[in-house]
């Protein structure tokens, strides 16, 4: 296949029947028979796949090829914006502080502590180091034992977020002889600081069992604790705040229940805190004789607040703490000895609320801005009147306090760096709402410099993403600079399918409700171009995994609105992927897609908007499709498949491109420069489409 022809993919039609109604897939060969064994070891698959996407990346090379100057001048300004030196906030533990930190040029962190009042470093764990020479490296869990001996780390060498579990004697810096594959990516000690629980990856990735591991004896010896028999529910493992309880959770994106080990007795059964009900989410958190939970229960949809004694947790013994208020989306909850801390979110604005356990008495964090972005830590310690927070705004660097809870005092530990310059004053952040087709109003935040005029002539990128609740801050992002500094307006649509308004919002935007997701979009695009920030045609769409799959849906549905899209591991093949529940994802899908397996109704709802089932022969925008061989979410066969079917039907000549990163999975690169380098490549991309390459 030439570099200089876009590559054509043969077809081979393949039909399946549900419902009475015939599908038919052309591409489907694409994806490899062998497709769990190319997730642990890519040089597996067949090489007639690999032949198509290296020459689907082989033509992006080429017709990117005028813009190498452009990206390597952005990769130079993206890393220039990044302190390169750059550390956490030590966070204290008992005798010790832990933090990661990068070294000059270096790709990956360190993970170091020193003594808690000061004192000489000890490197745990050299990323950077072990990373050396292979393909792809990430670094995942990094977790000390109670007594401070012990670090069990995970990594994952292919991409395919399968982390092989380690554990490493803190003083002499060996690691000892346990080594348990497959395993999800994290581990919690029990108090004696030589139990370990883990969650197992079955071959088709999915998180079903939890395992118990003691140091020093062989993981075929582990015992199974705890088994998820139905394919439509995940398990992960955590620790309450108060280091008393190893927590198992069990939950799909709208289900869950909760067991608890005591962590003092990690051989003792788990304990049901309440069964499953389908629709009912809550977690659990632990003071004293009382639990408390952060449930929907009892039609609370934006969610309250809870206590359960700890010898009678089920659900006829939560008493109300917290009531549930219409409107204000409680989003965590985090126990501490004295202090109870809530991060929630009204009228798409966050806020921290702390409340004195003895008096009951709240205040709150807020602040002035239009639209800001507010995280809570939870920190190592429980014992602490200490809060540790984060601020930023689009045009506000982040910035990390540390808040005394008792006095109210505030302490900047730490304000991010940009090397090369910035001036929040040059630029102007704004929230504006966006009318909807039924008379919803979506709140559209937007980045621009002061000197861009707002008479229609300026590109626009505008960022959705609309799935499983997921909001999207209103975040500082040193990356969008590249583009406002050359023009363009930087715009967040937040909308539905997120939590931005509450969980009404997300309702709207899942299941039968999914189309409001895509019309949310093309609404929030169609305001830009009225209010003069932006014109039809000059709006250069972006969004990842179920964001691609927006991304795919907007290019069928409104193609004269965009100049170009970047779908980076779209979920485009929606259809054929809720139709297929051998997949790793699947099962648990269902509850924000519907099975369209069972469901008539649901499978004529996705079909109706499945990108790659509603491709037609019409013009489209320019577009660039990225995928991972080894991505276990978005498997690397949809975009492959997706634009295969667009370079058959659409009737234009603009760019069409499937890059698909060979060495990696979901997230992309693993190294932070690597990763600079592919939104280099997107921005020229979006560049070259609005003609300011």
């Amino acid at each position: 296949m030439s570099t200089t022809t876009p590559p054509r993919a043969m077809k081979r039609t393949a039909t399946a029947v549900h419902h009475g109604i015939t599908k038919t897939d052309d591409y489907a060969w694409l994806r490899a028979d062998n497709w769990q064994e190319v997730m642990r070891d890519p040089s597996v698959l067949d090489p007639e796949i690999r032949a198509y996407l290296e020459a689907e990346n082989a033509h992006t090379d080429a017709a990117m090829a005028d813009t190498k100057a452009l990206q390597d001048t952005l990769f130079e300004e993206l890393k220039g914006r990044i302190k390169q030196d750059d550390s956490s906030v030590p966070s204290p533990d008992g005798p010790y502080a832990y933090a990661t930190r990068y070294e000059e040029g270096a790709q990956h962190p360190k993970v170091v502590r020193t003594p808690r009042d000061g004192g000489p470093e000890t490197v745990l764990i050299d990323a950077n180091a072990m990373a050396e020479g292979k393909a792809y490296f990430r670094l995942a869990g990094v977790d000390h034992s109670p007594d401070h001996k012990l670090i069990a780390w995970t990594c994952d060498e292919a991409g395919s977020e399968f982390f092989t579990l380690h554990v490493r004697d803190a003083e002499t810096g060996e690691d000892l002889a346990d080594e348990i594959p497959q395993t999800s990516g994290g581990s919690v000690w029990a108090n004696d600081g030589r139990t370990l629980f883990y969650v197992w990856l079955d071959d088709n990735h999915r998180p079903c069992k939890v395992f118990r591991h003691v140091v020093g004896e062989p993981h075929e010896s582990d015992v199974c604790i705890y088994e998820e028999k139905d394919a439509g529910f995940f398990v992960s493992v955590g620790k309450t705040q108060s280091g008393k309880y190893i927590a198992i959770d069990i939950h799909d994106h709208e289900t869950s229940e909760v067991r608890l080990i005591d962590a003092d007795a990690p051989t003792s059964e788990p304990v049901l805190i309440a069964p499953r009900e389908t629709a009912q989410e809550y977690s659990v958190e632990h003071r004293g004789a009382l639990f408390y939970l952060l449930t929907n229960a009892g039609g609370a949809e934006d969610f309250k607040i809870v206590t359960a004694p700890v010898d009678a947790p089920g659900r006829e013994n939560w008493e109300d703490l917290v009531a549930h208020k219409p409107g204000r989306l409680i989003l965590s909850l985090t126990l501490y000895e004295d202090y109870m801390v809530r991060l929630e979110r009204e009228n798409s604005l966050p806020r921290i609320v702390i409340r004195r356990i003895a008096d009951n008495l709240e205040h709150e964090i807020a602040f002035a801005e239009e639209a800001y972005s507010l995280g809570a830590g939870d920190g190592y310690e429980f014992d602490t009147h200490t809060l540790r927070f984060s601020y930023s705004s689009m045009t506000t660097p982040t910035r990390i306090f540390d808040y005394d809870m008792g006095t109210r005092e505030r302490t900047l530990r730490k304000e991010q760096e940009v090397p090369s310059g910035h001036d929040p004053d040059a630029y102007v952040t704004r929230r504006i709402m966006a009318p909807a087709p039924d008379g919803e109003r979506v709140p559209v935040t937007l980045l621009y410099a002061k000197s861009t005029p707002l008479d229609g002539s300026a590109p626009c990128l505008l960022y959705g993403y609309g799935s499983y609740g997921i909001s999207i801050p209103a975040s500082f992002s040193t990356n969008a600079l590249s583009l406002v500094e050359r023009g363009f307006v930087y715009a967040v649509a937040h909308i539905r399918g997120g939590k931005d308004k509450g969980f009404a919002w997300y309702a709207k935007g899942r299941r039968e409700h999914k189309l409001n997701t895509f019309t949310d979009f093309i609404a929030a695009g169609e305001h830009l171009a009225r209010e003069g920030f932006t014109t039809r045609g000059k709006i250069i769409a972006q969004g990842g995994s179920a964001g691609g799959m927006l991304m795919g849906v907007v290019a069928n549905r409104a193609p004269d609105l965009f100049s170009g899209i970047i779908a980076e591991v779209p979920f485009v093949d929606v259809l054929t992927t809720m139709l297929d529940d051998t997949l790793p994802l699947t099962p648990p899908e269902w509850p924000e897609w519907g099975n369209p397996i069972t469901d008539e109704a649901a499978y004529r709802t996705i079909a109706g908007y499945s990108p790659i089932d509603n491709v037609i022969a019409q013009h489209y925008p320019a577009i660039l499709a990225v995928g991972g061989l080894t991505d276990p979410r978005v498997t690397y066969w949809e975009p492959a498949k997706w634009v295969a079917k667009l370079r058959e039907m659409k009737h234009d000549d603009n760019l069409l491109l499937l890059k698909t990163n060979m060495d990696a999975g979901h997230g992309g690169a693993s190294g932070r420069f690597d990763r600079l380098k592919e939104v280099a490549f997107n921005w020229a991309f979006a560049l070259k489409v609005a003609g300011k390459a």
